[in-house]
């Protein structure tokens, strides 16, 4: 299982999404979640709307290369038509672990034109996956509840399709529970083919690392 930080690794609410919030996740081996939106022609790194200052997407593509390019990264669309600008960074970029997710239902259709990795949602509001047959992956989320189990995931593994699983910590819930669920599914755990997306990236490292 491979772990991805949540906005990168930040230390401090107000390094979400930053420069060095993404350094620190790259350097540290981990994967890396962030939000994506479109900017005066570009494609920015932005949870909301920027007013000025906002990173540029191929900034972040550049730092990811240069430290390794085989880190997964999770691009969550926050705005439509952003179909062709980011497709040609990710084609320049040569990336091969990225995926998308989270846009609208219309604009998903737009993505499965593009070859761009798309994961659909599957959470306790979602039961079920929109257009999951035709993506190589499912987002994996629970607003209200831990509702999922293993069997869950080992359903849409065996479908060919990678999974990403909502910590619950990104919902400000207890991340323990879950954390041990993980851990007693060998299985899953087992491959690369699944992954956790945390607000707290080192301490799911070392929990998995110890072999709880």
């Amino acid at each position: 299982m491979r772990i991805l930080s949540h906005r990168g690794f930040w230390l401090e609410p107000s390094e979400k999404n930053t420069s060095g919030a993404f350094d620190r996740s790259f350097r540290s081996g981990f994967g890396t979640e962030t939000d994506i939106r479109d900017h005066d022609g570009r494609v920015v790194i932005a949870h909301d709307p920027p007013l000025h200052g906002a990173s540029t997407a191929e900034d972040m593509l550049t730092l990811h290369t240069a430290i390794d390019p085989a880190l997964p990264l999770a691009l969550n669309v926050k705005a439509d038509g952003l179909q062709a600008m980011t497709a040609a960074l990710l084609e320049r970029f040569a990336l091969t672990e990225a995926f998308v997710f989270d846009m609208s239902i219309p604009d998903m259709l737009q993505w499965l034109k593009t070859g761009v990795p798309v994961y659909a949602r599957l959470s306790d509001v979602e039961p079920e996956p929109l257009l999951a047959d035709r993506c190589a992956g499912i987002w994996l989320d629970a607003f209200h509840s831990d509702w999922w189990d293993s069997t869950t995931i080992e359903r849409q593994l065996s479908a060919g399709r990678r999974v990403c699983i909502v910590s619950p910590d990104l919902h400000r819930r207890d991340h323990r529970p879950v954390w041990d669920r993980l851990a007693a599914a060998a299985a899953v755990i087992a491959t690369d083919d699944v992954m956790l997306c945390t607000d707290l990236p080192q301490a799911a490292k070392e929990f998995f690392d110890s072999g709880h």
